[in-house]
């Protein structure tokens, strides 16, 4: 029973761990040392930010492309950062500048905070208990609790990415990959074990715990 009740968790670490295979070879070909490739007779430079961008869009479109073809369709946060992908990779790969890039990770947790605070006036249920409520029952002041949550996550996320990103110019990569990834993980536990004290809770009688 106890699995039972963690599976959200469990779910929502899995799913970070899918999105993280493109990051993971973004990052593997961005540390390689730039060297020339020559492929039907087209020749270019394999290593380094540009080849690595590449690779990320690539891989992005095949892991979200399979997951699509699996379960015949995409989360909107899954469709967010495919498309997120595909535009700030783009504009790097087209203009040359990793600014732009560097400007991804950013908006996409700050689309992600705008997301959940909107559910708090649109609508009827606050947006993650439309994500997890099917598993979990709670009181509504705890739902509200959590989104709130979710919205200082995503906020903190963003920023940390950008200050990073425009203060450490030889560390923001590796921030992108695992300080991202690591954040998340420890946010996740911590919902856990926060949730846990309210697992059993009636949502019409029980108070909730401070």
């Amino acid at each position: 029973m106890l699995l039972c009740r963690h599976i959200p968790i469990l779910a929502a670490i899995v799913k970070q761990f899918i999105d993280f295979i493109p990051l993971l070879l973004f990052f593997i070909v961005y540390k390689l040392d730039p060297r020339p490739l020559e492929v039907a007779g087209h020749s270019f430079e394999f290593g380094g930010i540009y080849s690595a961008t590449a690779m990320l869009i690539i891989s992005s479109l095949v892991v979200y492309g399979a997951l699509f073809l699996r379960q015949r369709k995409l989360e909107k946060g899954q469709w967010l950062t495919l498309v997120a992908c595909l535009v700030f990779g783009g504009l790097t790969l087209t203009f040359h500048s990793e600014t732009f890039l560097k400007w991804k990770a950013p908006v996409v947790n700050w689309l992600f905070a705008l997301g959940f605070a909107g559910s708090h006036f649109i609508g009827d249920r606050v947006l993650i208990k439309r994500i997890m409520g099917h598993a979990l029952t709670l009181p509504d002041v705890i739902w509200a609790r959590l989104n709130v949550a979710w919205i200082a996550f995503f906020l903190f996320c963003g920023a940390a990415n950008l200050f990073v990103a425009f203060t450490f110019q030889d560390f923001w990569v590796d921030f992108k990959v695992f300080g991202s990834l690591g954040m998340t993980v420890i946010f996740l536990v911590a919902q856990g074990v926060y949730l846990s004290r309210h697992l059993h809770d009636d949502p019409s009688t029980s108070k909730p715990k401070d």
